[in-house]
């Protein structure tokens, strides 16, 4: 019989999750296609836009979360698009007041339009004012150790290193930094941006990440539901690599077929 390995669920902010996958639910192009690729995808946590998404403000137009009801998903208000403290922090309260009282956000403070990388000076500070507000905060930031560390020691419930710039698609770029955070911390550590296909995604978790949050890489598909499909499958496959620990990087040729004991 095969040896197995049990493996342990993803827990966040105390709830447990069998999906490694989060995804986003912007960029498609209407409610169903959402519905469907988020259904294929498995995922049991879905990011929101909170400034770019109806989710029952503007009773006039599509209710997004008639696509993603929170009585199936767990749903993670996100300041994408916020620059600023005072814009994360008020957005985070808007959501909150919206989802009737929901505390787990994902923060994020962008530093400028062109590469989206995290103002990790802002974000520290956004952190420490929601985090005294009784949010529990999912935080994207850069691929720096000490950073990390610090939204840990600060009380974030996840700390979520970028892989790449928002939407580029470039997988992972700094699997050493990524694989420094995934030792160093005891908080879950997941992959935030630049994921570009199911390869990369893969690779994150062979790393040792616990799970992958990505949008673009699904709704930027030329079939979105066939990708979520995908990613879910290679979420699943990395971790498993992960878990069985893979074979040692050699320089040279070793033999498939061991060569004791042969007669000629």
């Amino acid at each position: 019989m095969t040896d197995t390995v049990q493996d342990t669920p993803l827990v966040i902010a105390g709830k447990e999750y069998s999906s490694r996958l989060l995804v986003g639910s912007g960029k498609y192009k209407d409610n169903e296609e959402t519905r469907l690729a988020t259904e294929a995808s498995g995922a049991e946590i879905v990011t929101v836009a909170v400034r770019r998404s109806n989710m029952g403000q503007n009773p006039d137009e599509p209710n997004l979360l008639d696509a993603i009801p929170p009585e199936k998903y767990t749903i993670l208000p996100n300041t994408a698009g916020c620059y600023s403290v005072d814009d994360a922090v008020r957005t985070c309260r808007l959501a909150r007041e919206l989802l009737d009282g929901h505390n787990l956000v994902k923060l994020e403070v962008l530093a400028d339009e062109k590469t989206l990388y995290p103002d990790v000076i802002q974000t520290l500070k956004a952190a420490e004012i929601l985090i005294k507000e009784d949010f529990e905060v999912m935080v994207y930031t850069s691929d720096d150790l000490k950073i990390a560390k610090e939204f840990e020691s600060m009380g974030c419930v996840a700390v979520m290193p970028l892989a790449a710039p928002i939407g580029s698609g470039l997988g992972v770029q700094n699997p050493y930094g990524i694989r420094f955070i995934i030792e160093e911390l005891t908080v879950p550590v997941l992959i935030d941006a630049g994921v570009g296909t199911a390869s990369d995604a893969a690779f994150a978790m062979e790393l040792g990440c616990d799970g992958v949050l990505m949008n673009t890489a699904i709704a930027g598909a030329q079939n979105p539901v066939l990708m979520a499909s995908a990613m879910k499958k290679a979420i699943e496959a990395g971790r498993e690599a992960y878990l069985a620990g893979r074979m040692p990087r050699k320089r040279y040729a070793s033999a498939s077929s061991p060569i004791d004991g042969t007669f000629f």
